[in-house]
């Protein structure tokens, strides 16, 4: 949907707004309704926890993620971002000192190689920008690695509802600010699709997910839920080539084959079929 409202001639820092302006309201409500739900005692250092992840989860990984899609399609730069789970893994390993099975080491050797795959094949295709792209890119998996391992250590203390709508409310503000700061674009003067795309972003791709993020965070952990997410680069490549007529190369389908195939060993694995 970000692609498809560039097409509309907007820009980063609109897109961005519009996205955060949308989602802020259901996060505010939210965030009334459950205040007293939560009897759990936090400290100072809770709460500027849940700040600084906000700012590096929704609003840094975002920003980049954004800046990045005017260089790449969409497909290459879901398959570039799925690099995040190593970094989950690493992050947690350095700071929370959970193991690393050889499971997880096999599944991500495996989507790696799928996603060095897929992109080199891109510079060939699409010329240097990609590398531009593609380092926002790697940014944008490095911040919203950092966020899923916070998520990881705060959600128990907050909750699954409250530490999402917390963290996404500081979110939307560090976008306000930036906007307010160094943006001099009229935010009325666009089409009207792009507020349409605005909107469903915001509830589809942002309040919608984030929640379910944290929910499944809770459920299995950090590091398993960014190897099993890595079906959003499979997802993204076929929709990409149904609503943007982007298509992969025969090499670049193939990496995305190996991504999957790291996939299900993590997923086979973790029922015991493998």
């Amino acid at each position: 949907m970000v692609k498809l409202a560039y097409q509309y001639e907007v820009d980063v820092m609109s897109m961005l707004l519009l996205r955060m302006g949308f989602a802020f309201p259901f996060y505010l409500v939210i965030s009334l309704f459950y205040q007293k739900k939560n009897k759990t005692k936090k400290t100072t250092k809770d709460w500027l926890w849940v700040l600084f992840f906000g700012f590096l989860g929704y609003y840094l990984a975002s920003y980049f993620d954004f800046v990045g899609l005017t260089y790449i399609k969409a497909s290459l730069e879901r398959i570039i971002l799925f690099i995040y789970p190593t970094i989950v893994l690493l992050l947690n390993k350095l700071f929370l000192k959970q193991k690393i099975t050889k499971p997880q080491i096999v599944a991500i050797v495996l989507t790696y190689l799928g996603i060095v795959i897929a992109f080199w094949d891109e510079v060939h295709i699409s010329g240097k920008d990609t590398y531009l792209g593609g380092f926002f890119i790697l940014l944008s998996a490095l911040t919203y690695a950092a966020y899923l391992v916070g998520s990881g250590w705060l959600i128990p203390k907050f909750g699954v509802v409250q530490f999402t709508a917390y963290a996404m409310i500081m979110s939307c503000a560090c976008v306000f600010v930036h906007y307010s700061i160094i943006n001099e674009t009229d935010l009325f003067r666009f089409s009207w699709e792009v507020y349409i795309l605005g909107f469903l972003i915001a509830v589809f791709a942002t309040v919608v997910p984030s929640f379910f993020v944290s929910a499944s965070i809770k459920m299995i952990s950090s590091s398993n839920f960014a190897i099993v997410a890595g079906i959003g680069p499979i997802s993204t490549i076929i929709l990409a080539a149904i609503f943007l007529e982007e298509h992969l190369t025969l090499i670049q389908l193939f990496g995305a084959l190996v991504v999957i195939l790291g996939i299900l060993f993590i997923s086979l694995r973790k029922s015991g079929k493998a």
